[in-house]
This record gives structure tokens, sequence and C-alpha cells, in this order.
């Protein structure tokens, strides 16, 4: 489990994250959503050891992150946004460099993993697309096994096949006990993945709950009205999507676009309904 308690951060004079708290259970692939700049890399750099808390505490099981423990660093890989490759670099040499250091490693999920992704694992990085550079870092990044898995932006520079594929893939792993955190502006390309969802903005956490219990606590109308209670509205051909208070309307299909901006435009009222 992932606990942060009680956790504040700062850059120098910029306050990132005010006294938050999270508990991310192992077995889920949590969808970590933001505006650009509101802290979600530097969330995903505490939880893997490289930031210091200014305050509070970031555990991942028995191990307090920043101290970097072996056993801990074993178990948890953070795959960010960009990732500097040497020109000679292959995804297979890149991954063998990697495998020593992660016990869990297989060498033949990454070559299944490569042919699901469409990459070719013994092409050189700088011969690819970016997107075929994501791809195959993404496969390396998987195929390490780790306990943990942190995510940071991995559907830039997809085409939407290769979003498709992404999703598949990541599906592929529910049901496990890996627990995959993915750190996104882009919540469409996420859609059906993630549950629970964290909704981060000014310093603080402003949803974190299953979609479950979104869906329980908020109903989602498409409708030919724009509703004046509504939580959020917007038009769509024939008619308008609303999010509503779920009082009693029972279940409804979640627009994950339309929850943040929901989340984002209400977050007093949001915080009261899911208290």
């Amino acid at each position: 489990m992932i606990d942060i308690r009680n956790f504040s951060f700062a850059y120098k004079t910029t306050r990132v994250f005010d006294n938050i708290n999270l508990q991310l259970q192992k077995g889920s692939i949590y969808g970590l959503l933001g505006e650009n700049g509101v802290g979600k890399t530097t969330l995903l750099k505490v939880i893997s050891g490289l930031l210091r808390p200014s305050a509070g505490s970031c555990k991942v099981d028995e191990f307090i992150s920043f101290d970097r423990q072996p056993e801990f660093l074993q178990n948890i890989f953070l795959l960010p946004d960009e990732v500097p490759l040497p020109d000679s670099a292959t995804p297979e040499n890149f991954f063998a460099d990697l495998a020593p250091f992660y016990p869990k490693q297989d060498a033949e999920l990454l070559r299944h993993l490569t042919q699901e992704l469409k990459v070719d694992s013994s092409r050189k990085f700088k011969e690819m697309s970016f997107g075929q550079q994501k791809k195959s870092l993404l496969a390396c990044a998987l195929a390490l096994n780790t306990d943990y898995l942190l995510l940071d932006e991995p559907t830039n520079g997809l085409d939407i096949p290769s979003k498709a594929d992404f999703r598949r893939i990541l599906t592929e792993r529910v049901g496990t006990d890996q627990t995959i955190v993915i750190s996104t502006h882009q919540v469409k390309d996420v859609e059906n993945l993630i549950d629970p969802i964290i909704i981060i903005s000014n310093n603080s956490v402003l949803l974190d709950a299953s979609v479950e219990k979104i869906t329980d606590k908020l109903f989602f109308e498409y409708g030919a009205l724009q509703r004046p209670d509504a939580l959020y509205s917007e038009m769509m051909p024939g008619g308008y999507l609303n999010v509503l208070v779920n009082n009693g309307m029972g279940e409804s299909q979640l627009n994950i676009e339309a929850l943040f901006n929901a989340v984002l435009r209400n977050s007093a009222m949001i915080k009261n309904i899911f208290e």
C-alpha cells in the first residue's frame, strides 16, 4: 500500500501540496488527474523516493520512500514523460541494463508486449518516432514486473490506435497484485481503464473515490435540456450532458471529462458530497 499522511511539499516559496492524505491499495489502476502544473509529477517523484516531503510522510508498504532502500527500489518503477536515451540504445539493451536491479523482471514478457504494441525491440530508439519510443519504454516498464508502476503522461505522443493498444494492455493487468498509477491531464485517454480516480488541484486532493462511489453520488444525464441544478453541463449533438447530484436517480455511465470539469468547478461542494 502507498500511504501518504499529512503530506506537504513546496519548491522554495511555491506551495504544491498542503497537508494531504492518500492511501492507494494494491491491485488497482489509479488515475491521478489534474491540470498541467498542479503537482502530479511531483507526487510521483515523492512516492518513488526522488523528493522528500516538506512535512508528513510517504511510505510504500513498510518503507519510507525517501530512504530509497534496495528492497524498496526493486519493487517500484517510475516511467517519466520524457526519458533521455543514448543514441545507440535499443529497447532490448535498455531493458537488459535495468533487469539486474529488478528480480521479478521477465524478458519473455518484454518480447510479448513489444509485439502487441507493434514495435521492434532490436531497433535503436533514435530511429523510432516519439510514439514508438513511448510504446517501447512502456513495454520495458511493464516487463520489470514491479509491485508498483508509476506512469507519467504515458499517452503523450501516441496516435489513436496506439492509445487503444495501451488501454488494452493495461486492462490485462487488472486483477493482478500490481498497483499502477497513471498521471495525466488527458483524461479521455484513460477512460474505462482507471479505478479509483484521484483529482488534484489547488494544493489539495479534490476527489479520491472508486468509479462505483462516483456513480453512486453523481448522475451523468444525457438529455434535451440544460439543467439549472447541474454541477456541470456541456452541449452535445441533440442536447446536453449534465452532471447532477444523484438523489435516487439510479445508475449512470461515468463520463470522465465531465467529472473532471464538475470537480474543478465545484470543489467545495464535491468534497461535501463525498465526505
